[in-house]
């Protein structure tokens, strides 16, 4: 190896530790909110978000908000999904994707006759300390709230989440009657190690 392949190479191993460590620092961000459906992987993302808001203008259930600059310059005025107050309604034709042109929320690509697959917005689990039909009484406020055929499942007239066809998209949350809601909603990118 010559010197001039030496320092190619050696700059080519430098480039790609500095964009694995940026892409981990933008997911551990990510960890405290939810992307809008179809969103790229959030280091693109956030270099494609051009923070003009057309997606969360084109939400008719207003559940797409801009991120404030609290959260650090880097994602200010993005777009998120405020999951905890309402649902993505997964709407017909994805008026938000179709809203961006800097295709920074986009549809995956399609073979021939392929349908397009929901996106995965959030994880989502139940709270069985707050859910009441694990608690004695009956409830079911959220038993036709999911979109999603086999998603939400009912053994032993329980709600069980079936993780694999979940989207995340919390039309189950909203329709939960307790105060603080049975069922949570935590980010993609969430790890056990994060933290509040």
């Amino acid at each position: 190896m010559d010197r001039r392949e030496f320092f190619r190479h050696g700059i080519s191993k430098v480039s790609a530790v500095a964009v694995r460590e940026a892409e981990n620092r933008a997911r551990k961000k990510a960890a405290h909110w939810c992307r809008p459906p179809y969103a790229i992987d959030e280091l693109d993302f956030l270099l494609a978000c051009t923070r003009c808001e057309k997606c969360a203008g084109a939400c008719p259930h207003g559940v797409i908000f801009s991120l404030p600059l609290r959260l650090g310059a880097e994602v200010v005025n993005t777009p998120a999904l405020d999951l905890l107050n309402h649902a993505c309604h997964l709407c017909e034709g994805w008026p938000c994707v179709v809203a961006c042109e800097s295709r920074a929320l986009q549809h995956p690509r399609l073979e021939d006759g392929e349908s397009l697959p929901l996106p995965r917005l959030s994880h989502v689990n139940i709270d069985t300390d707050t859910c009441l039909p694990y608690n004695g009484p009956e409830c079911g406020a959220c038993r036709m709230a999911c979109p999603v055929s086999g998603a939400l499942q009912w053994p032993m007239e329980k709600p069980s989440i079936d993780t694999a066809r979940c989207t995340g998209c919390a039309l189950c949350r909203e329709a939960c009657i307790t105060s603080p809601k049975a069922i949570n909603v935590t980010s993609l990118y969430r790890t056990a190690d994060d933290t509040e």
